[in-house]
């Protein structure tokens, strides 16, 4: 039995989609919604009926907060998989190239987590970063105006709908990636120009501490701030296009080509 986590986020969605109508896959929500197991990180007295009779587990990341606390979460699931005899664990982390940003260590504490484990095998899925996620850094203003700091640096995003392609298929024949690291991102870097090309819209990019001072206005919570202003600072920097990183996306997509991150952007600006 496949337990898939997280199935109400961005990522978990599609891959619950994908597995829809399978009668050897189960999905978990910390709301326990109809047709679903109640698993919720940051209560662990649910965890062990959650378990119950699940082989494969995919871990999608506990989503954001303070390293503590996420920590904390991936912590409670990996040691409840333990105990109720889950025999490999999945789990969707970050690109190597991303760790300049300020949500790595979470990323990379449970990766360690799962190496140590005496129990447990495990493949590492380590997404880059969505092409959706540059609506909410790159999108242009009221003016046409891309002002998001990402200076001359380039992102290797990636398409949501591949990862949860990869996602599935490993998860779904987890033997075949046992122990196995694999790094997902894109093919083609993305610059603040190309964005803006893209859409017709002018590339004038502010500075990280104008970008730091509207977020924090903007009633984002306090770790979200440093964590947003890293990003932008690691792209603009040249710490995320992909340089060095030679990434399985298209091999675990089965050979087909990565839907185009800059058509995924330019969809998700225009639908809104």
């Amino acid at each position: 039995m496949l337990l898939v986590t997280g199935v109400s986020g961005a990522l978990g969605s599609l891959v619950a989609e994908r597995l829809a109508g399978r009668d050897d896959v189960v999905l978990g929500t910390r709301a326990g919604l109809p047709g679903t197991r109640l698993l919720d990180f940051d209560a662990p007295g649910t965890l062990p009926e959650a378990f119950a009779g699940v082989d494969t587990l995919l871990l999608i990341s506990a989503g954001y907060g303070e390293d503590d606390t996420v920590v904390a979460r991936h912590e409670a699931v990996i040691s409840a998989a333990e105990r109720a005899g889950v025999r490999h664990v999945v789990y969707t982390s970050l690109s190597g190239d991303g760790d300049h940003l300020t949500y790595a260590l979470a990323h990379r504490w449970t990766e360690r987590r799962l190496r140590r484990s005496t129990t447990l095998d495990w493949t590492i899925l380590r997404n880059g970063l969505y092409a959706e996620f540059l609506t909410w850094i790159a999108a242009p203003d009221a003016g046409g105006r891309i002002t998001g700091p990402l200076g001359e640096g380039r992102l290797a995003a990636v398409a949501r709908a591949d990862l949860a392609d990869v996602a599935v298929s490993v998860a779904t024949d987890p033997a075949a990636h046992r122990n196995r690291v694999y790094e997902l991102v894109g093919e083609r870097p993305l610059g603040g120009a190309d964005l803006a090309a893209a859409l017709g819209a002018t590339y004038a990019p502010g500075t990280l501490a104008d970008t730091r001072a509207a977020v924090a206005a903007s009633g984002a919570a306090p770790f979200q701030v440093p964590m947003l202003v890293g990003t932008y600072s690691a792209i603009a920097h040249g710490f995320m296009d992909g340089t060095g990183v030679e990434s399985d996306l298209r091999a675990l997509l089965g050979g087909r080509e990565p839907l185009d991150a800059l058509d995924v952007f330019v969809r998700a600006v225009r639908a809104g």
